[in-house]
């Protein structure tokens, strides 16, 4: 299964804010030997003089001029450091389609470095097309290496093994509304960090501007969006959605009936959740682009998506971490790298990866270059540098910043810690669908035996899948 709300979201974003696209072919490089064991070599950076060819896909489409200028600018920074290495690059829509993706794996015709979801590791693995990169990636070869999120990187480990770099993630938190804060008299500067504090703060947004067709808060109930909000939302509070090992159905907690609960209460007692609930991707965000809600939990990449498609104003938006603070659902795009490149085509891969997407200042992070080309600058994305790295990236989007990069403080201060989506996950966001729709649209919901049967069926799920 693709990303928690996989195409989707990245046909949204594409939309709102011009994701680069993708296409597929296999190296012709006659470097290619179909060898990959791991040598003495293997951890030392690509030698300059080693001539070498690589493909690569998920180039910007000329739909997106500035982002396709941005990637041939950095293709001739990163040639004047690897002269002998050529990079073809390879466009097409989307990224990552999925029916493509599978049928490339299935044929070994994907780029020698190739994009991914993070959660596609396990059908790549299983496809038998990932090369082992654990000995090649290092503190010479991404020097930053230290200062990426261990959780961030543990998803594209198997068996202790690395086999993917990072190049974009979000990671959920609660996303607000600063003017209607503002006119509520509540402290824009200060969102709500627990759900007692949501449904607080909900609840003034509604006595004082519900007149007006103002919610304090709104959720999903259906197509997947509702169990994957409830599993985010679960994440916060501590709890899970399956345990450690995999098997079993994690959810049918205290932690979880307490944060349904106040939803409920919202809902029913507050009114502060409107008569219909989130259903299709897209209700939640149009509501609040237009105004109609205070609070919602949403990902970084929706503000720009709220901004470009429903016309609302960055000055307006602020962002806190998930309620609860414990963990927050995450996820994000990588690329990984053909098993039967040779290993020169690999280290060229890494190179590129590093400048491209891992070097503060340079490709992605050179914020200068994406403010003088009239993109967004000082959103809190990608969100994967901890330490000095963080701090570095923060200082140079805050020195070239377009969007107020103050309102988004409370979430990137927060540095909650993250949790990949469960297994099977587009299975479970659909059963826990109907937990979600039960405690929205029925007032008497009975919150324990909605539980209780969505842990039978995930139950029998998960052992389907073993």
């Amino acid at each position: 299964m693709m990303s928690r709300n996989g195409y989707r979201r990245l046909a949204a974003v594409a939309l709102a804010a011009g994701i680069g696209l993708t296409g597929a072919a296999c190296s012709n490089d006659s470097s290619n030997n179909n060898d990959t064991s791991t040598s003495a070599s293997a951890g030392t950076p690509l030698d300059p003089n080693t001539k070498v060819t690589i493909t690569v896909d998920c180039e910007p489409p000329t739909t997106k001029p500035a982002e396709r200028k941005e990637w041939t600018e950095d293709v001739a920074a990163f040639n004047k450091i690897y002269p002998n290495v050529t990079v073809k690059s390879k466009d097409a829509f989307p990224c990552e389609d999925p029916a493509k993706f599978t049928a490339q794996l299935q044929a070994g015709s994907q780029t020698d470095s190739f994009y991914t979801y993070m959660t596609d590791l396990q059908q790549v693995l299983d496809a038998g097309q990932a090369a082992d990169i654990t000995d090649y990636v290092n503190a010479k070869t991404v020097p930053a290496l230290a200062d990426i999120d261990p959780g961030v990187l543990n998803v594209l480990k198997d068996g202790g093994k690395l086999y993917g770099l990072p190049t974009s993630n979000y990671q959920m938190g609660l996303i607000y509304n600063r003017k209607i804060f503002q006119e509520a008299g509540l402290d824009p500067n200060k969102p709500p960090t627990t759900w007692a504090e949501v449904q607080q703060d909900a609840k003034v947004i509604q006595d004082k501007l519900g007149s007006q067709g103002i919610s304090g808060y709104m959720d999903n109930s259906a197509g997947n969006q509702g169990g994957w909000h409830l599993v985010s939302e679960m994440y916060g509070v501590g709890s899970k959605a399956v345990d450690d090992s995999g098997t079993k159905a994690a959810f049918n907690d205290d932690a979880t009936k307490g944060v349904l609960q106040t939803l409920s209460d919202m809902r029913w007692k507050d009114n502060s959740l409107p008569a219909t609930p989130g259903l299709a991707w897209g209700d939640v965000q149009k509501a609040f682009g237009s105004g109609d809600i205070g609070m919602y939990v949403g990902a970084p990449d929706d503000i720009t998506l709220v901004v470009q498609q429903y016309k609302a104003s960055y000055d307006d938006i602020g962002m806190g971490p998930i309620p609860g603070g414990q963990t927050a659902l995450f996820g994000g795009a990588d690329y990984m790298f053909k098993k039967s490149s040779s290993p020169d085509q690999i280290k060229a891969g890494i190179a590129w990866i590093n400048f491209k997407y891992l070097t503060l200042g340079k490709g992605q992070f050179d914020y200068a270059r994406t403010k003088a080309d009239g993109l967004p600058v000082g959103l809190p994305q990608p969100f994967f540098f901890t330490g000095a790295s963080k701090a570095k990236d923060t200082a140079d989007k805050t020195a070239n910043a377009t969007v107020p990069v103050d309102n988004f403080k409370p979430y990137v201060d927060a540095q909650v810690p993250v949790l990949p989506e469960p297994p099977n996950a587009q299975k479970i966001y659909t059963v826990l669908d109907t937990v979600m729709s039960g405690v929205l649209t029925n007032k008497n919901a009975d919150i324990s035996k909605l539980l209780s049967t969505a842990e039978t069926q995930v139950n029998s799920l998960l052992a389907a899948s073993q």
